[in-house]
């Protein structure tokens, strides 16, 4: 089993981008430019290590290998859009690995990128990237290519070695469960569980009952094994049950207008653990979205774009205004949902003046109504 955090250790250390590695500040899926980039390093790596894995490295400084992390990441959809746009598409995972340098909201990502023989192309066009297009990686470089690409095992040894110096031991599981409960969450309620006598999934919350149900928020659920982070929200709240194989989170969306709130179910995630040491995720979307009077919605809709418009163009806004903008991501999303096909880009175009917002929670609120619209999308 592979310690993901002394992977990536490891990767950083072994040398600079090479042709079975590359490491980005951060990944921008929210744009058709950022996507494009992504996929020509995914089209890139597979068709140059169709041998063993290939990796990217999300959340670490170019120029100085600094670790300065990522905001986590959900991965359930996003071999769906690889799947989308290349021929061939290898099978990939993104995995959010945290460090004890970062805050509790960041973490590292990991991109591993399975290999396979058959060279993988752009079945149709993205950003300025053609059909038909083929990539390749040579050195730290990731160029087009028009030749026939030779079945290459260059890396195989190297990368064979990376992986054994990075598995995990009985020491790292130890030191990280007592971390996670008696430092990272120690003032929030912690708990760990044993799967198979090999797996220990660690969870911190705010504990709340709601009708003989209980709900977690401020959630942290992390595959100690493997220094994974399954699941992590600032805002939402989830529910968790387990058995001696399985362990469930099921998320809810808080979704509501004129101060009137209710709890949405958006996603049950089941990670299932078999005694070989293997284990599997599965992911079933729960989520369908409140229906609103329309006239009512667009009034609401309004009121939304012009405080936008103001924040845009520097106007300060008035307090009832800045207590309204933490509030407008799942306002736009409602009207997303409900026929308002512009909503989202308004959003997105809002993105760096919410960033920049004095209140964090803005941005915050921000970020997690594009999770949730980016799980829909690729659903």
């Amino acid at each position: 089993m592979i310690n993901k955090r002394l992977l990536i250790k490891n990767l950083l250390a072994h040398n600079d981008e090479n042709s079975f590695y590359d490491k980005k500040r951060q990944l921008n899926l929210h744009t058709k430019e950022g996507k494009a980039k992504f996929l020509k390093h995914i089209c890139a790596l597979s068709n140059s290590n169709p041998s063993n894995n290939s990796y990217i490295v999300v959340g670490v400084e170019d120029a100085t290998n600094e670790i300065v992390g990522d905001d986590f990441f959900d991965d359930s959809r996003i071999q769906n859009l690889v799947n989308a746009f290349l021929e061939n598409p290898p099978k990939i995972q993104y995995e959010n690995v945290p460090f004890p340098s970062l805050p509790k909201d960041k973490v590292v990502g990991l991109v591993t990128i399975k290999p396979k023989s058959k060279t993988s192309y752009f079945k149709k066009g993205i950003h300025t990237i053609v059909a038909n297009s083929v990539f390749i990686r040579k050195g730290s470089n990731t160029s087009p290519t028009t030749e026939k690409i030779p079945y290459s095992k260059q890396n195989i040894e190297t990368v064979i070695s990376l992986e054994n110096n990075s598995r995990n031991s009985i020491s790292y599981t130890l030191e990280s469960v007592l971390d996670f409960i008696n430092n990272r969450h120690k003032d929030l309620e912690s708990n760990y569980q044993v799967f198979k006598e090999l797996f220990v999934v660690c969870w911190a919350g705010n504990k709340k009952k709601v009708r003989d149900k209980i709900y977690y928020s401020r959630v942290d659920i992390e595959l100690v094994n493997e220094q994974v982070k399954l699941f992590y929200s600032a805002l939402d709240e989830v529910s968790m049950s387990f058995d001696d194989d399985s362990f469930s989170i099921t998320e809810y969306v808080c979704l509501g207008l004129n101060d009137k709130t209710s709890y949405y179910p958006l996603e049950k995630v089941t990670i299932h653990f078999f005694d070989n040491g293997y284990y599997k995720i599965e992911t079933q979307m729960l989520f369908e979205p409140p229906q609103y009077n329309k006239k009512m919605l667009h009034h609401i809709y309004n009121a939304n774009n012009a405080i936008l418009t103001k924040l845009q163009k520097g106007v300060v806004l008035q307090s009832s205004e800045k207590r309204d903008l933490i509030n407008i991501p799942h306002t736009l999303m409602i009207c997303y949902l409900n026929g308002f096909e512009e909503a989202k880009q308004k959003l997105i175009d809002a993105k760096s003046y919410m960033k920049a917002f004095e209140n964090p929670l803005v941005y915050l609120s921000f970020k997690e109504v594009m999770r949730i619209l980016r799980k829909m999308k690729y659903a």
